[in-house]
């Protein structure tokens, strides 16, 4: 993956058919492979990951900003 922004390196929810109640657990566990380095599809020296979660009509939002040491 290359770009200043990478944005869903996996196809994003609707890719995995959109599981409801596991997004976010999907989401997160998305992000902390990357920063692991052990994703199947990585972003390089990835460093901060960030997931936005919406659910019902707008009711509930979540987001997360996860990151590793230098």
């Amino acid at each position: 993956m290359q770009g200043d922004i990478v944005i869903n390196p996996s196809g994003g929810l609707l890719a995995k058919g959109h599981p409801v109640g596991a997004t976010g657990v999907g989401q997160i566990v998305e992000v902390v492979l990357q920063l692991r380095g052990e994703h199947s599809n990585p972003v390089k020296d990835a460093r901060i990951g960030m997931t936005h979660n919406l659910g019902g009509t707008g009711v509930a939002c979540t987001v997360h900003i996860l990151g590793r040491e230098a």
